[in-house]
């Protein structure tokens, strides 16, 4: 434990049920009356009984958890209040892709801090999600706009992963073997690492240099350019784009959203792919991200492009419809075959990014590019003027010095401001939209010059490429520059989309739990979001305090040696885990050990990530109960026992149950020469019950969306850290841009050192709150949630796997593939629900035709018996049709979901009832959720691919 963190002491831990200052008491949410009503609805005598019986005996902690005393709300936001005053972020100018800029308040109060967008799931359920689909649409249409390419995604997870994925798309894209991609020297130094990482698991060859002395030849896949690049500089790569096409080759180049408003946009001059961070469109750097990075390309690469794409589609009204596009091509689903895992995206990032640009306009954008271009040139003329040489002519916002006398650096420094220090000698400064009049004459002080008299509110770019094209034509971006229009906007969207400020959504796997607002709140305070990635580690006790504890406490809570915050999703946790397994291997001769063992049941993230890790996918068989085949697992670990890296395995299992023979399992993998890495997505059914660590498992990730508290925002932020034993600590990713990370040996697999850093003061609120005995608690809560579901639905449905004595771990699959022979389907139920005034449960995985259901702990049990009396209800509607005795093709089920405008139009022609259709529940009366489409053709969305705004006219004819 860290210094000064001791265990809570037992009179607290003993704390009378609902104390109202106990934070666990109010996350979890039953009292006393409620928690023995369900217990003896499952027939357990305690909290600790049923989590025995679901638990195997061998693989149980034991013991209380090693955290410190559990603090209250106001506590917790006290001690956060005072590590952020610790920080002092000063003044940043060192850019490399992260820049200050102002969230305009609307937005601030209105999305990010504003449970209605932070707490949606991702859109898979589109007929709910209308409001979050458009503006995941609007963030499509803003970056092919400025970017001038046609197809854009809906946002990935940084910038440097996304050059990454170029590089992966453009390897499966061109003709004959080929292996060299090459890099920019002047990309941001981050992003170089990251792909110089990605490329060494899958054995494409990184060259590094300068893409003027570069020429494209037979074995060349593409390259990557930075415009303006890391040093500041505008370069016209337009004849190198046509070198690279006549060799074959692609071209991705990495830009800046702000500065295509006076750049000629990338696509117009050859880019195939064009890609960074959104960052500077209103999200704060907060350490490192969340960041929404963009992605666009070629129309021609539209079914490679990595991650999630919003189209428009129509409903089954004829109406326009918006959904995410070709999900069966989402690139994660295509498992072995797959060349990306991107499953997480920065959804709540991508919206606040879209909702800046709306709310500015080109106009406004223009404006901003404008003012800080004009502030970089005069702090130019000011360095020139004091003898310095500023090395570009042609720059946007960023200059690089090459210093004539005096130290800069360490003059800005004893004045908090944080200048970049290139190795030659030179010094960057970057400057951004927040930068004011003293600013400028302080960043002109240090370098003993003074700054001329202000002229115009900004300049025009003329260096090369100016642009001269239009953008952002489209009325969505001309209609709301009042804040009073903007607040009535981004209201409408949210009003089309159900999140947890509804109702519950039973996602299993997906654990959409409390996001509590005293965890939600210290993400904006100044003292934590403000904060550049690379700011000296001195400047930021605060924030390394926090990292570092997390650490600690993680490591309690999982039984490993140590871990890593870098990787910002699950996925990429995965990656970052099966990377650290290969460099162990590696480090000990044994770099022929590619072969990775996973289960028929995984994620289609985990053979993804494995391929991405450069490994060899090899199927094991599970049994009819679910469990990992041992038979299958013990004959293909033999087969393969010279070449096993590693056994990938999800616990508690994809089935929703604690599988007795783990540590057998363990033991097969060990003895073969394997080590075994954990798919943490179900941890929230271990904490303080056992620990991977304990039990054989060499890595495991975790889920700090899911587990620790981190909300879903739509799709994404997540965070997947790791943890590793002693043995694998050597190999946890480093980064060359920290000064705690440099000197590992593994490569970053983030752009920035911790991943996306300011979220983490979410899952540290989270577990500082909770305590030992409240984590604990979670997970046996969440254990008789689920059972408690499963009993009350048992008889109505049949629960497809159990584990020994007949218990569900923390979820349970609903086997609905009976009700096909009446014409039933899972996504029938799906939509039927959505009438209820709920999101359905996890469709069709692992289990095709069967429903996933995951309640969580902090659900009460109010809302637990509403979500089973809508399934019961449902149970009889497919009974209808079972006994024939209603319209098969016109009916509820088939119909659903109901929209206002088909419950109240005069044409009403089915059999049954607007009660029916709209009412079917006594809740739906009190508080109705209204889809705004019906159901999406998803079919004809894909047939008639419409990934930015469309036409006004549109929506008008629809």
């Amino acid at each position: 434990m860290p210094r000064g963190l001791t265990p809570a002491p037992r009179s607290l831990l003993a704390a009378p049920p609902m104390h109202p200052d106990r934070f666990a008491d109010r996350h979890l949410g039953h009292p006393a009356a409620d928690l023995d009503a369900m217990l003896a609805a499952v027939g357990a005598d305690s909290l600790d009984a049923l989590a025995d019986e679901a638990v195997p005996e061998d693989i149980r902690l034991g013991r209380d958890l090693d955290l410190p005393p559990a603090l209250s709300e106001h506590a917790l936001l006290a001690r956060l209040g005072a590590l952020a005053a610790e920080n002092r972020p000063g003044r940043s100018y060192l850019g490399m892709g992260y820049h200050g800029t102002l969230t305009p308040p609307v937005i601030q109060r209105n999305v990010l801090e504003n449970p209605g967008w932070y707490t949606q799931y991702t859109p898979y359920q589109a007929e709910i999600a209308q409001g979050r689909l458009e503006a995941l649409l609007t963030f499509q249409t803003v970056v092919s706009d400025l970017t001038g390419l046609p197809v854009a995604n809906a946002s990935l997870l940084d910038e440097g992963t996304a050059a990454a994925e170029a590089m992966s798309l453009f390897a499966g894209a061109v003709k004959g073997d080929r292996h060299v991609f090459f890099v920019d020297a002047r990309c941001h130094p981050q992003t170089i690492a990251v792909v110089q990482t990605r490329a060494a698991a899958v054995g494409i060859e990184v060259e590094v240099g300068r893409w003027d002395a570069f020429t494209p030849g037979d074995g060349t896949i593409g390259a990557l350019v930075q415009y303006p690049d890391t040093e500041g500089a505008v370069e016209d790569f337009a004849a190198f784009a046509d070198a690279l096409h006549a060799a074959g080759a692609f071209l991705a180049v990495a830009t800046d959203l702000l500065a295509l408003t006076l750049l000629d946009a990338p696509g117009a001059w050859g880019a195939d792919v064009a890609l960074g961070s959104s960052q500077r469109f209103g999200v704060p750097m907060g350490a490192g991200g969340p960041h929404a990075a963009f992605f666009a390309t070629r129309d021609a690469f539209k079914r490679q492009i990595p991650g999630r794409i919003i189209g428009v589609s129509r409903d089954r009204l004829g109406n326009p419809a918006l959904r995410m596009a070709l999900q069966t091509r989402e690139q994660h689903i295509r498992r072995e075959k797959a060349t990306s895992n991107i499953c997480t995206a920065q959804v709540l990032l991508a919206n606040i990014a879209g909702f800046y640009a709306t709310y500015h306009g080109p106009e406004g954008l223009t404006a901003i590019a404008r003012y800080v271009h004009g502030h970089a040139r005069r702090l130019a003329d000011a360095l020139r003027a004091a003898g310095h040489t500023v090395r570009h002519g042609a720059f946007f916002d960023t200059l690089t010095v090459e210093v004539a006398a005096g130290d800069p650096v360490a003059e800005a420094a004893s004045r908090e401001i944080w200048l970049r220090a290139f190795a030659d000698g030179a010094v960057g400064v970057a400057l951004d939209e927040t930068v004011t009049e003293q600013d400028l004459a302080d960043l002109a002080a240090v370098f003993g010059a003074t700054l001329p008299d202000a002229g115009a509110d900004g300049a025009d770019y003329d260096g090369p490429r100016p642009r001269t094209t239009p953008f952002l034509e489209h009325p969505t971006f001309h209609r709301y520059r009042t804040e009073h229009e903007m607040l009535r906007y981004l209201k409408r969207l949210e009003n089309r989309d159900l999140s947890l400020a509804h109702s519950m959504i039973p996602l299993g796997s997906c654990t959409m739990k409390l996001n509590a607002t005293a965890e939600m709140m210290p993400i904006t305070f100044p003292g934590f979001a403000a904060l550049h990635p690379f700011a000296p580690a001195a400047s930021v006790p605060g924030t390394v305090e926090v990292l570092r504890t997390l650490e600690a406490w993680l490591a309690e809570i999982t039984g490993f040696a140590a871990v890593s915050l870098q990787p910002n999703s699950g996925a990429m946790g995965e990656y970052a885990g099966l990377l650290t397994i290969r460099a162990y291997h590696r480090a000990h001769g044994d770099a022929h050990r590619t072969v990775c063992l996973i289960p028929t049941s995984a994620h289609g993230t985990n053979p993804a990530s494995a391929v991405m890790a450069g490994m060899q996918v090899v199927p094991v068989a599970v049994t009819d109960d679910g469990e990992v085949d041992l038979a299958d697992l013990r004959a293909k670990a033999e087969q393969h026992a010279d070449r096993l890296g590693a056994l990938m395995i999800t616990y508690p299992s994809t089935h929703g149950v604690f599988e007795p023979t783990i540590r057998e399992i363990a033991d097969i993998v060990h003895a073969h020469g394997g080590l075994v890495y954990m798919d943490g997505a179900n941890m929230n059914a271990q904490v303080g019950l056992c620990r991977p660590g304990d039990f054989g498992m060499d890595v495991c990730h975790l889920n700090l969306h899911k587990t620790f508290a981190i909300p879903h925002g739509g799709g994404g932020p997540g965070m997947g850290p790791i943890g590793v034993t002693e043995a694998l600590t050597p190999f946890l990713p480093g980064h060359p841009l920290s000064e705690s990370l440099a000197g590992r040996a593994e490569g970053p697999v983030a752009a920035a050192p911790y991943g996306s850093a300011l979220v983490l003061l979410i899952s540290w609120a989270y577990i500082a709150m909770m305590g030992a005995d409240g984590l604990r608690r979670a997970s046996q809560t969440a254990i008789l949630n689920a059972n408690y579901m499963a009993a009350r639905l048992d008889g109505h449905y049949d629960v497809l796997y159990r584990g020994p004595g007949g218990r569900v771990a923390h979820e349970f699959i609903l086997d609905v593939r009976p009700f096909q022979k009446a014409g039933v389907s899972a996504e029938d139920i799906a939509k039927r629900l959505i009438d209820y005034g709920f999101h359905a449960p996890t469709m069709s995985w692992p289990v095709a035709g069967t429903l996933m259901i995951e309640p969580t702990e902090s659900e009460s049990r109010a809302e637990l018996d509403r979500f089973c009396d809508a399934m019961i209800a449902i149970r009889s509607e497919i009974q209808e049709l079972e006994l024939g005795v209603a319209d098969a093709a016109d009916h509820p089920l088939k119909m659903a979901p109901h929209t206002v405008g088909e419950v109240t139009s005069d044409d009403w022609s089915h059999p049954y009832s607007r009660e029916t259709a709209a009412f079917p529940a006594p809740w739906t009366r009190e508080a109705k959720f209204w889809p705004t489409v019906a159901r999406v053709d998803n079919a004809f969305g894909d047939r008639n691919l419409v990934c930015s705004c469309p036409p006004m006219e549109a929506y008008a004819e629809g």
